[in-house]
């Protein structure tokens, strides 16, 4: 299969690491840093004593520096995509980490650039600057999000030397997670007696091995290659948690959650619909998990079956097969959609195999204009095919964003996620039609298994870290703890779906998104963006003429408004715990239909 897998072009980006063009771009990189801080320097460009009157000059002045800090925004992002692509698929690769360690350098200085700039902002009058300034009207979310947000920040100097610290804080431990978790290799004992050594993305891919013994000893191996690890990363959690924690309290935020959402651009009253929403339907999860259960001659279904097949799936779904299904089931939507489908696998935009020093996981990140790049680690299953689609999507949001400024395409994660998971259920819905019943089961299962990662599991770890930060603020915790916080966390989301006997302690340890001191509670978002996806294509059902002539429109305005405005384009309010229970009803009729399926097995 390996042989067939591709990877990622990078050659139309740069023509490589050790290119003339990629050494100039780097130097104009730093050199457009270094005249954007002199620009500030030389007029005042930080937080202001007194609020400027706004002449036309000061004006003037406003619409040249966003027209700079954009271009130089844009300059940025292809480098640092370029130097991460190569890292993230070879964590071996001595000479991009050395790049991107001397760009995230730079790109520090930057960051810097862009406190002063919202301090900035926040001295100025916005709604006067948006009345006078066609620029800032074009930017006027992002413009009234930087002044709120200048509220939250430190003095000038705390704030240099936070972004300083970053590189060998929170930036530093990301990478250790990073580094140690690409090169994690477990030792697998199979049931006829041999041992492998693999990759830690390769164990956990026997995860839906069909023979119960190898799912088995993939997860001991699992386990024992987290625990082989447990002291740096509960080191590297510890710095984190600890890091955000200062932060916060120096900046005025009453605790991380508060500054979460308001980067996600919803609010309290949001998070607890949605979240009461999802609890409702905890029993209505563990009713399918009890169904597996049942299926694989299981009284209570343990941690290693979460992921076993189930039904028979008559479809051998290599990678030709996927991207094919995918360009053509895409095109019963949009052919606008089919025809990004088609370009990214023509381009070479997807790197799909598998291998040592490659990062578990999957993304979608866009590189330059409307170019985007997917990460995957493919196997021939519906789900590897599921989540190309899913990444797809990202990348089709991404091309609805090509017309936007950097500044106006700061998409909060909580809609970041409409795309794909709009995609997800534009594949899963083709594949359920007309399918015999073996195959319906195979689907509904890796549809349903997907459902309660995003709303039990994701939940677990919400639960995890919100009582992770509450002990952080009185001291470091041990491994030993993480794990009892995990198992908590797991009994209660899981309940009685699973057998708490055999759950998964390390996924602290597993799980990137708690090692990122700019991505706390970097959980929630994926609920939202599967229930709010799934909202979205029941709209699209009810009136799909009407539904794609606002659907691109929408995509492209994602940094333009928050999350409820956006929402109320489609006459959904995401404050009524009622909407996040209709989605859950999509949910909720697969459940019945695989249960029904079960029964009859």
């Amino acid at each position: 299969m390996a042989a067939t897998l591709p990877h990622w072009d990078m050659t139309p980006i740069f023509p490589g690491l050790g290119s003339d063009e990629l050494a100039d771009a780097t130097r104009e990189a730093v050199a457009g840093i270094a005249a954007l801080r002199a620009h500030f320097d030389r007029h005042g460009i930080r937080r202001l004593q007194a609020p400027l009157a706004l002449d036309a000059a000061e004006v003037a002045l406003f619409e040249d520096t966003l027209a700079r800090l954009n271009a130089l925004l844009e300059r940025t992002r292809t480098l640092g995509a370029y130097l991460g692509a190569f890292v993230s698929t070879d964590s071996r690769d001595e000479v991009a980490e050395a790049k991107q360690s001397i760009l995230q350098r730079q790109t520090v200085e930057l960051s810097k650039l862009g406190t002063r700039f919202e301090a900035w902002v926040g001295s100025l009058d916005v709604e006067a600057l948006v009345a006078r300034s066609a620029a800032a009207r074009d930017h006027a979310f992002a413009l009234r999000k930087a002044s709120l947000g200048a509220k939250h920040q430190m003095s000038e100097p705390e704030e240099d030397l936070a972004a300083m610290l970053s590189l060998s804080g929170g930036q530093a431990w990301v990478k250790l997670h990073g580094t140690v978790s690409s090169r994690l290799t477990a030792t697998v004992r199979l049931p006829d007696g041999s041992a492998k050594e693999l990759p830690m993305s390769a164990v956990r891919g026997l995860a839906y091995d069909p023979d119960p013994a190898v799912r088995r000893a993939a997860y001991d191996a699992e386990l024992a290659g987290w625990r082989s690890v447990a002291a740096p990363l509960a080191a590297a959690l510890n710095g984190v948690t600890g890091e955000v924690t200062t932060v916060n309290v120096r900046r005025g935020w009453s605790d991380p959650l508060d500054r979460a959402l308001f980067n996600a651009t919803i609010d309290r009253p949001t998070l607890e619909a949605m979240h009461a929403a999802a609890a409702e339907a905890f029993p209505d999860f563990r009713r399918y998990l009890r169904a597996k259960a049942r299926l694989l001659g299981a009284i209570a279904l343990p941690w290693w079956d979460l992921f076993a097949p189930v039904g028979a799936d008559g479809r051998t779904w290599d990678y030709p097969t996927a991207t094919a299904y995918i360009v053509d089931r895409f095109a019963t939507f949009s052919k606008r959609l089919s025809g990004l489908a088609k370009r990214a696998f023509d381009e070479g935009w997807v790197d799909a195999e598998p291998r040592v020093g490659k990062r578990d996981g999957a993304f979608c990140m866009g590189i330059r204009r409307d170019e985007s790049r997917v990460f995957l680690n493919f196997n021939p299953s519906y789900k590897s095919m599921q989540t190309l689609a899913h990444e797809l999507g990202h990348a089709y949001h991404n091309l609805n964003l090509v017309s936007r400024t950097p500044l106006q395409r700061q998409t909060p994660m909580t809609l970041a996620e409409t795309a794909s998971i709009f995609d997800e259920t534009i594949i899963t819905n083709a594949a359920l039609a007309g399918a015999p019943d073996a195959e319906r089961l195979a689907i509904l299962d890796d549809t349903l298994e997907n459902a309660t990662q995003v709303v039990v599991d994701i939940h677990s770890r919400f639960l995890f870290e919100q009582r992770v930060f509450a002990r952080r603020a009185e001291r470091e915790l041990s491994a030993r703890e993480l794990d009892e916080l995990m198992l908590g966390a797991q009994r209660e989301t899981y309940g009685d779906g699973l057998d708490e006997t055999t759950l998964h302690p390390m996924m602290w340890a597993m799980k990137p998104h708690y090692y990122s001191t700019g991505r706390s509670f970097y959980n929630f978002p994926y609920t939202f963006g599967l229930l709010y996806g799934l909202g979205l294509y029941a709209r699209y059902r009810e009136a799909p003429d009407r539904f794609l002539e606002g659907y691109d429109d929408f995509l492209s305005s994602t940094g333009l408004d928050d999350a409820a405005g956006l929402a109320a384009r489609f006459g959904i309010d995401i404050r009524d715990v009622a909407f996040w229970r209709s989605s859950l009803d999509v949910v909720r009729e697969r459940i019945a239909a695989f249960e029904l399926l079960a029964g009859s097995r």
